[in-house]
């Protein structure tokens, strides 16, 4: 089984320890290069609040479960595309899937390996068996049915099933998520007062009437809670959802990797889906603050996207960066929550201010600028060059800014 191992340079000669707060797939770039620079540990920190189409059915199946997607993404960051563990994450199942197919696939799985992956799989066909017709397997990612196994088998201890797949699937990432693994669901509110009800929502196609708040609800909204809340003024949607939060707590597992890290980074990603969602876990703002008995690290760096979001449609770059400082309770970065700004210059990138670039600075924070996109996948990072730029703000060295 092949995995990546190509190395890049590295700016910094002692071992690197780095936390970065991802999604699915908008930091995967950045992700795999750090883990090809000699002397760099990465933990990777992901939210799941997902729920598009299959993995909402497979939520609604297991009740109580958050969204695996972003964490199965993430157990490919080490694997090339033909390895058979990525083909076996990646693979879709097709319409008309019936549990006697995914019985039969689970026989290839047990001769081709991951064993473990078999016993996930069988976990989940044994309460298909026992409970006919709760879940349509149509479009079902095999990998998100194996965390489903994990999941069931380890007694619906989401944070145990992270840490089972990566062990499965050989990662060299550790793989975190926020929270303490309780059940939540996203909702955006937009400053017109409509609601977007779920994560799926907020990553679509939408008008640009701006998202102004975002909310971890105990269970999702139905069609009838939708239809309460229309036509409300935006302030009385904001008191009401508001009513509705879940209670959710830290994964120790990331507070340590945060107070552990060298280099903290925010992003690259959808920021009300991927990133800001991550932010509103309590105690996070207190472990990445600069100040007190917050984080060590030597750096903490918000990555600007070098492409567009349908979620900041109208947002400037040091719009995001602010919104982030609000969501981790210092909008002033009187606590050093943000040290380094580093932006791309992608046609697709959100704007950054003429003065921001001639001042290399913003909110107390250094903004750097840099040629980061990928010229053969516009709108995504260049891996190599952005992990070299980080390393270089950690080890203090030049790096060109735009004028």
């Amino acid at each position: 089984m092949s995995t990546v191992t190509s190395p890049v340079s590295s700016p910094v000669s002692s071992p690197v320890s780095v936390a970065l707060f991802g999604g699915g797939r908008g930091g995967a770039g950045i992700a795999r290069a750090l883990l090809r620079t000699p002397g760099t540990s990465l933990s990777l920190l992901v939210n799941g609040y997902d729920n598009g189409l299959s993995t909402g059915a497979l939520r609604r199946w297991l009740p109580g479960m958050l969204g695996p997607s972003d964490f199965r993404k993430n157990l490919l960051l080490h694997l090339d595309p033909g390895d058979p563990r990525h083909t076996l994450l990646e693979r879709r199942l097709p319409p008309g899937t019936t549990p006697a197919d995914l019985d039969a696939l689970i026989g290839d799985v047990a001769a081709t390996g991951p064993a473990e992956a078999a016993r996930e799989l069988r976990v989940v066909a044994d309460r298909l068996a026992a409970r006919p017709g709760g879940l349509d397997l149509a479009d079902c990612a095999l990998g998100n049915l194996v965390f489903a196994g994990a999941y069931l088998r380890l007694g619906e201890d989401f944070n145990a099933a992270v840490r089972a797949c990566a062990r499965t699937f050989g990662s060299p990432v550790r793989l975190l998520n926020v929270t303490g693994g309780e059940n939540a669901f996203l909702v955006a509110l937009k400053q017109d007062g409509r609601v977007l009800a779920d994560e799926a929502d907020i990553v679509a196609p939408q008008d640009g009437v701006a998202i102004t708040g975002l909310f971890l609800l105990r269970e999702p909204l139905s069609a009838a809670d939708r239809a309460a809340l229309a036509g409300r003024p935006a302030e009385r949607v904001r008191e009401l959802l508001a009513r509705r939060s879940a209670v959710v707590t830290p994964n120790p597992e990331a507070l340590r990797a945060l107070a552990e890290a060298d280099l903290i980074v925010y992003g690259p990603g959808t920021p009300h889906s991927s990133l800001l969602p991550s932010y509103l876990t309590p105690g996070l703002a207190e472990a990445l603050s600069g100040s007190g008995a917050g984080s060590g690290a030597a750096a903490r760096v918000f990555v600007v996207n070098v492409g567009g979001d349908h979620d900041v449609q109208g947002l400037t770059a040091t719009d995001l960066v602010d919104r982030t400082l609000a969501y981790l309770g210092d909008p002033g970065n009187e606590r050093a929550t943000i040290t380094h700004v580093l932006s791309g210059r992608g046609a697709g990138a959100p704007a950054v201010p003429a003065r921001v670039l001639d001042r290399g600075s913003w909110a107390g924070a250094r903004w750097i600028s840099a040629d980061l996109e990928d010229p053969a996948r516009p709108g995504a990072h260049r891996g190599p060059r952005t992990a070299e730029a980080l390393l270089a703000v950690l080890g203090e060295a030049p790096l060109a800014r735009a004028g």
